[in-house]
């Protein structure tokens, strides 16, 4: 198993059928309960092991999502203001080094996660096909679809949780 990518990689160049977008918005309301499910009963020491060797702690995975999943909501309210706005790209990795990410309680980020998905999910209902036909301008990837960034943020959350997971599981921590 590709311990980077417990579920796989992602696939930019995949096509979002209309019919797909209720099942990822439902994915995008759900992640919040993996992640509060994927770290209950931690200790700081779990919460400080890497889940994989050369990768980020539990602690900084979770923070990781919260920074991630903010970025990606203001990127999509963006496209649906602007036309094909150009996005500013962030260093993820150097964010997961502050020390905020090193160190803050994961229930920080939970809160922030579960609070941000809920306006996240009531802002997914009211789109349009022609909404998720949006796009923004990412620096380094190319134009993205809204319904691909759809896509792209229910496999990241189901992405990071399974590396949460998957350590549990190798670790045997219950």
């Amino acid at each position: 198993m590709d311990l980077s990518y417990p579920i796989g990689k992602f696939d930019f160049k995949q096509t979002v059928a209309p019919g797909r977008y209720p099942g990822l918005i439902e994915e995008i309301a759900g992640a919040p309960a993996l992640y509060r499910d994927a770290v209950r009963g931690l200790d700081d020491a779990q919460l400080d092991t890497p889940y994989r060797p050369g990768g980020w702690t539990v602690r900084q995975t979770v923070h990781h999502v919260a920074d991630s999943h903010m970025n990606s909501y203001l990127r999509m309210r963006l496209a649906l203001t602007e036309a094909e706005p150009t996005i500013k790209p962030y260093d993820q990795k150097a964010w997961a080094e502050l020390p905020d990410s090193r160190t803050a309680p994961v229930e920080v980020s939970l809160q922030l996660i579960e609070s941000l998905h809920a306006r996240w999910v009531v802002l997914l209902g009211t789109l349009s096909g022609a909404d998720f036909a949006r796009a923004f301008r990412h620096p380094e990837i190319g134009l993205v679809r809204l319904d691909t960034n759809l896509a792209l943020y229910a496999w990241h959350g189901r992405h990071h949780a399974a590396h949460i997971t998957g350590l549990r599981q190798r670790n045997g921590w219950k």
